[in-house]
């Protein structure tokens, strides 16, 4: 079972890719040791800010560096970056076109017991409806590494969500990966998952179930919620009789709004979405969350089964 969090990856790319790059510049709220960049501060001290429980400034101080050409990460829980400093992410950060990438670390539920103040369950809704932002959840380790390579490479806005503990490899090192392409994991003709984030290895897991109980089940790696791969999506979609998506997100605004809205213009089909309830969510750590609203693996298959008999 892996044990490294994406959370940690972040954090080994960004160190190594400063050995050769002195503009690259980490920023965070109180949250190193939460964000698993210790590592970043102690090697890089002149290229760290520790900002201190205050994410509006941590925002804006971002913004600040990036227009002075630096490249700029900037780490927070995901709750208070997508909420506190909604507005310096909008203003300073896309309508300003800044090179920062936020870092939204423990998304969705991943602070568990902590309760509602700390779930993140709206984050997807809000930055994906700023102009210029881009949203992306990755999966595993690997596609963590390879994304925040790419985000290295450019100089425009995104929000990258991660969750607090470490999720089952999807992936390997040798992954194919190309910036804001959805990635085929299976392919099928009756059902098709589209997930992202947490909730790609539960999905996956979920499709294995589904075929071995002989239904011929796809899966789409939607890591890229904006901009959607829109080709990816619609090319599967055309095949399957019923579309799933599963998110660890408020059923309104997230994954599940943006592909039923997709389809809907394009290939009209039935799209239902799995995800966490319109409500606050009960406590415990993610995994008894998620089985307990059937966003586990077992949960999804039943859920899509019961779907797909009602298709008749």
């Amino acid at each position: 079972m892996n044990k490294i969090t994406n959370r940690q990856i972040i954090c080994d790319t960004l160190l190594e890719a400063a050995k050769e790059d002195r503009d690259i510049v980490v920023v965070c709220s109180d949250s190193r040791g939460s964000a698993s960049l210790s590592a970043f501060a102690k090697e890089y001290p002149g290229q760290f800010v520790e900002m201190g429980i205050a994410e509006q400034n941590l925002v804006t101080v971002s913004a600040g560096l990036a227009s002075c050409g630096k490249k700029v990460f900037a780490a927070s829980p995901a709750c208070f970056l997508s909420t506190r400093s909604y507005e310096q992410a909008k203003v300073d950060v896309a309508y300003s076109k800044t090179n920062v990438t936020l870092i939204g670390i423990s998304g969705g539920v991943s602070y568990g017991a902590l309760g509602m103040t700390h779930h993140s369950c709206q984050d997807i809704a809000a930055f994906a409806a700023l102009p210029d932002m881009r949203v992306y959840l990755p999966s595993d380790r690997f596609q963590t590494a390879r994304l925040i390579q790419e985000l290295l490479k450019d100089n425009l806005p995104a929000y990258v969500r991660v969750s607090r503990s470490a999720t089952e490899d999807v992936y390997t090192e040798e992954m194919e990966f190309t910036l804001n392409k959805a990635n085929v994991l299976m392919e099928g003709e009756d059902i098709l998952l589209a997930a992202c984030g947490e909730m790609v290895p539960n999905a996956y897991e979920a499709g294995k179930l589904l075929r071995e109980k002989g239904y011929s089940t796809g899966l789409i790696d939607m890591y890229c919620i904006k901009p959607l791969d829109e080709e990816t999506l619609l090319a599967a979609a055309e095949k399957a009789k019923l579309i799933v998506t599963v998110e660890e997100h408020s059923p309104y605004g997230g994954l599940g709004s943006i592909v039923a809205q997709t389809i809907s213009a394009h290939c009209p089909r039935r799209v239902i979405n799995l995800a966490l309830p319109d409500g606050h969510i009960i406590g415990g750590t993610n995994r008894e969350i998620f089985a307990h609203y059937g966003l586990d693996g077992e949960g999804i298959a039943r859920a899509v089964q019961k779907a797909f008999e009602q298709e008749g």
